[in-house]
């Protein structure tokens, strides 16, 4: 397996960085856009991160592969086990290994409840999944909150399919809740009307309207909040992001305020945003990352390299992602001398970090190589394993490194140009 070496000689980070658009917009539109039948319309600035590319190459090949391998990406799993369940013929979703793992049973349950034909080839609750396309009769449905937003989102998306109008009914506390209202919001731009009151969200099986505006979709936020960390950890700098908005749909913009006590100011200007160092007083951080679980990794790195005591929980869903991210946490930042203390839903930290660089495990996840790199700016040099897991969100990630002053070496291999 390969692995880089990151180092950044000066410790100051400069330049405008160029992110990879949200996939979680992206991954949205690609859906409502098969849902809608919209052949005729473009995308703009769409992710080139492998799940979105996944996505878009899946739909495009549906009338001619009726076995859809989904490899590691979870969003795609989720949202085309409720897209197929709606479209006439049998298809096979598989997965990787670890996809194997990833429960899938609540969205399976509720799309049974509603007329899906789904069944397990595996193990109950797990892909893989052979599901026989019918029409679906909506109606009153109860899903729980807790495991995944992405389930109802994907329910929301294919509802203008179902034979009748729908009620969600949100059973316990709704996980990452901005991601839900982000689906709302894109649905609604393509002329869905919708209520939410407490725990119910009532939508009508009206068709998708063609948007009349250009389709552009955002970069993405959770890209942002390494560079963030990175701001946060270097001596001094200014970091530019293009194509950020101010009022963006993505829960993950909360880096903005988490950042502000770790140093760091957010000015907007035009659809650009410009991070500046400022003074740091925060001693102590704690958060809960319910509503922005991505970001979590981000945060618990940079803290404990700031030698910040801190407490991040609401993380009761990091634990099915690409690997079990509280554990991996815990592991890799115990390399460094750091004092963690888990459960299934929170990191505690008590950092007494040591400088001298170590060898980082990534398990198969993009968001433990990104949110680790910036470390390399409090060692001398720090060791990545398996760099290309980046592709899975961030292809460019470490090209993006290099423009902002680190030194970006494959072992064995000549430098990356």
């Amino acid at each position: 397996m390969s692995s880089v070496i990151v180092s950044h000689p000066t410790k100051t980070a400069n330049g405008t960085v160029n992110l990879p658009a949200s996939k979680s917009i992206a991954n949205r539109l690609l859906l409502m856009k098969a849902v809608a039948g919209f052949t005729d319309i473009e995308i703009h600035n769409l992710s080139n991160a492998r799940d979105t590319q996944i996505l878009q190459s899946i739909l495009n090949n549906l009338d001619t592969n009726s076995t859809i391998d989904v490899h590691d990406a979870g969003t795609v799993m989720r949202f085309l086990t409720a897209y197929v369940s709606c479209l006439e013929g049998e298809w096979v979703i598989i997965g990787s290994e670890r996809m194997q793992q990833r429960p899938i049973g609540a969205l399976v349950n509720v799309l049974r409840s509603i007329g899906a034909d789904i069944g397990y080839l595996k193990n109950e609750n797990y892909p893989p999944l052979k599901i026989r396309g019918k029409k679906l009769k909506g109606g009153k449905i109860e899903i729980d909150g807790s495991i995944s937003s992405q389930f109802i989102s994907a329910l929301l998306m294919i509802s203008p399919l179902f034979t009748k109008p729908s009620e969600l009914h949100i059973k316990n506390d709704l996980v990452s809740k901005p991601y839900v209202d982000m689906t709302l919001k894109l649905m609604q731009q393509w002329g869905i009307k919708y209520t939410w009151k407490e725990n119910v969200i009532s939508i009508d099986n009206k068709p998708y309207q063609k948007p009349t505006e250009k389709v552009f979709v955002e970069s993405d936020w959770s890209a942002a909040s390494y560079f963030y960390s990175i701001l946060s950890l270097a001596k001094e700098g200014e970091i530019t992001l293009p194509y950020l908005f101010k009022n963006s749909l993505q829960g993950d913009s909360a880096c903005i305020e988490l950042f502000t006590d770790l140093g760091i100011s957010t000015t907007f200007i035009n659809d650009d945003v410009v991070l500046k160092k400022t003074i740091s007083i925060k001693n102590k951080f704690e958060y809960n990352f319910l509503h922005c679980p991505d970001i979590a990794q981000t945060l618990a790195v940079c803290c404990a390299a700031k030698n910040i005591q801190s407490n991040l929980h609401g993380l009761q869903t990091l634990s099915i992602k690409e690997t079990d991210r509280i554990s991996a946490l815990k592991t890799e930042l115990g390399k460094f001398n750091i004092e963690v203390i888990t459960s299934t839903n929170s990191v505690q930290i008590n950092s007494t970090i040591k400088t001298r660089g170590t060898k980082i495990e990534t398990y198969k996840d993009h968001r433990m190589a990104m949110s680790f790199a910036p470390l390399a700016l409090c060692c001398d040099t720090i060791e990545i394993e398996n760099p290309s897991v980046v592709e899975k969100s961030f292809p460019h990630f470490w090209e993006e490194l290099q423009k902002i002053g680190f030194i970006v070496q494959y072992k064995q291999q000549n430098l990356l140009q």
